[in-house]
């Protein structure tokens, strides 16, 4: 049996080694800190924790914290250093560094934290589709294969969809349009962007306007609730966790079990010889067998990737568009003389339509320089580097943020004024500080679908509805993973004099 000395000795020994793996930490620590205390940052709340205590902060008070980049940004200069524990990250402000990092394909995507979109909560979740993928040859060679499928001259025969599933959303405010009701517009638009992208991509009638709760849609929905809580440490591993943890994993099984029963039903339609949907599916299928290219897998990473991508953004952007232009009245009165000119009475949207929209592009655009749904990107160069005169150690994480460029008075002048008029043909390009939709070969593959579909759902709403936000409103803004609207975008609705 062990005496009471003999365990006194052994605690006193685990305490020395856990003193010295302490002491060795912090020392490490600081050498980290001294390669790069030459880069300009805050003061660190705490040497352990960096500045990641301000970050816990506003969390917890649901502010925005790239909101303290801004600050940043305007004390510090182009290139900031943010601490966490051993780990540093540079926030890069400068045009310079966003056109050497961004444009050039030799500067991969941080592993860190693209990698961890491998899995989510056990189950493979983005694995090496688009988003996530870290090895170039591989991204492009699937991007050969996709690029196709989201030409404009593609997008163009499936505009019937986009009026289509918009036609249905109007239905459902008209419902309550009365000028009473309270209506969650964002909620509707996260909806029908889902329902858009599930018949525009892969002939998919999930009529989630109707019956949000049915399957699937709730399975995109709480495998969004999983990508916000992964940012959470251990979040997968606490007990209290565990019922929502399974629920997100039964999701991914879903989500993908639908991609492939979907794949297959469009496999046995070409064989059969029978005409497919000439949708985005039919296109890939198509390119993928020309390239010789079919793993399921892979395919399927690409199918949970659009729905996750595809729903999100596009509902958050318009959300974040009927937000601002319920507090200016004098914008919403000039986009509907623009869309009554363009449109008429007619109920759809033709192609022709949308370079007409001038105006609504405008907005749209303005809408993403203050409120990009995608708020950063992130890369990690394997070589030192220079920028503005200073240099970058290898292997550091760089995060490169469209929504503080878009906030700096450097770049745009007074940057909180919601002006659409900035993005005139007549006005000068933002030079590499305008990226909602990042830049370069990595850049969205939806960005044209986006347009799209946020300048039809848009363009109808504001031909049949006036509407005002209900009161009070904070403007703030939420990070999920993506950036949205806190309040939702509550209205009262009424129609418009000519739609009566």
């Amino acid at each position: 049996m062990l005496t009471w000395e003999l365990i006194c000795a052994l605690l006193r020994h685990l305490f020395v080694a856990f003193l010295a793996v302490l002491v060795f930490f912090f020392c490490y620590i600081k050498a980290v800190h001294m390669r790069y205390d030459h880069i300009p940052g805050a003061p660190r709340p705490s040497f352990l924790f960096g500045h990641l205590p301000i970050m816990w902060k506003m969390l917890k008070n649901q502010e925005l914290y790239f909101d303290v980049f801004v600050q940043w940004a305007e004390k510090y200069g182009p290139i900031v250093r943010v601490n966490a524990f051993h780990k540093i990250a540079l926030l890069i402000f400068s045009p310079e560094g966003i056109k050497e990092f961004l444009m050039s394909p030799q500067y991969p995507k941080d592993p860190i934290v693209y990698g961890s979109l491998y899995y989510i909560c056990g189950e493979r979740f983005l694995g090496n589709g688009l988003t996530a993928t870290l090895d170039y040859e591989h991204w492009h060679k699937q991007r050969r294969i996709m690029d196709p499928a989201f030409s404009r001259t593609y997008l163009m025969g499936l505009l019937g969809i986009f009026n289509d599933k918009a036609e249905e959303l109007m239905k459902e405010l008209a419902k309550k349009a009365d000028g009473k009701t309270e209506v969650n517009v964002m909620s509707l638009l996260e909806k029908v962007t889902l329902d858009i992208i599930a018949k525009a991509a892969f002939g998919m009638d999930l009529n989630t306007l109707q019956d949000d709760q049915a399957p699937f849609p709730r399975a995109v929905a709480m495998v969004m609730i999983g990508m916000s809580n992964k940012r959470m440490p251990l979040f997968e591993y606490l007990p209290w966790n565990r019922k929502q943890v399974k629920e997100i994993r039964e999701s991914v099984r879903l989500l993908r079990r639908t991609g492939r029963e979907c794949f297959e039903r469009r496999r046995k339609l070409i064989q059969n010889g029978e005409d497919p949907p000439q949708d985005i599916l039919t296109q890939i299928l198509k390119n993928s067998a020309q390239a010789g290219d079919c793993d399921e897998e892979n395919m399927l990473d690409n199918f949970v990737n659009f729905f996750v991508a595809g729903r999100e953004t596009s509902a958050n952007q318009m959300s974040f568009a009927v937000m601002e232009l319920g507090r200016h009245p004098e914008i919403v009165a000039k986009l509907q003389a623009e869309v009554d000119e363009v449109l008429g009475a007619r109920e759809d949207v033709a192609y022709e339509d949308l370079g007409k929209l001038k105006y609504l592009s405008q907005v749209l655009k303005e809408t993403l320089r203050l409120y990009p749904p995608a708020a950063a990107t992130l890369r990690r160069p394997k070589k030192d580097t220079i920028i503005e005169g200073i240099n970058i150690p290898k292997n550091t994480t760089l995060i490169f943020s469209t929504y503080v460029m878009g906030r700096l008075e450097k770049f745009f002048k007074d940057p909180l004024v919601f002006n659409p008029d900035r993005f005139r043909k007549d006005q000068p390009r933002p030079y590499f500080s305008y990226f909602p939709f990042s830049l370069g070969p990595r850049n969205c593959i939806g960005q044209k679908f986006a347009k799209i579909e946020a300048k039809v759902v848009m363009a109808k709403f504001l031909q049949r509805f006036e509407f005002q936000l209900v009161q009070p409103q904070s403007f703030k803004v939420l990070d999920k993973g993506t950036l949205r609207p806190l309040d939702g975008v509550v209205c009262r609705l009424k129609p418009r004099h000519q739609s009566d």
